[in-house]
């Protein structure tokens, strides 16, 4: 394997082991990164580009919204 390769699978560990450990995000820090990813969005033509952005920003509001989200479809569910 190269070099680069490498380089990259240790990120992604440390990325990984990072998420494990508890750190607090504040929903206004996390609003801010979508909307600037948003218009950076706005701006790119490579829909693969776009899909990465999108993705990103997907993942990044689910880090504080996601719990919301399965508090709102369970109270749903249990009305229904």
């Amino acid at each position: 394997m190269s070099d680069e390769h490498n380089e990259f699978i240790n990120a992604q560990y440390r990325l990984a082991a990072a998420a494990d450990e508890f750190e607090e995000i504040s929903s206004e820090e996390v609003d801010r990164v979508v909307e600037a990813l948003d218009r950076l969005i706005a701006g790119v033509q490579s829909e693969n580009i776009k899909h990465y952005l999108e993705e990103a920003a997907s993942n990044i509001y689910y880090l504080v919204y996601e719990e919301e989200v399965d508090g709102t479809d369970e109270a749903i569910d249990q009305a229904a």
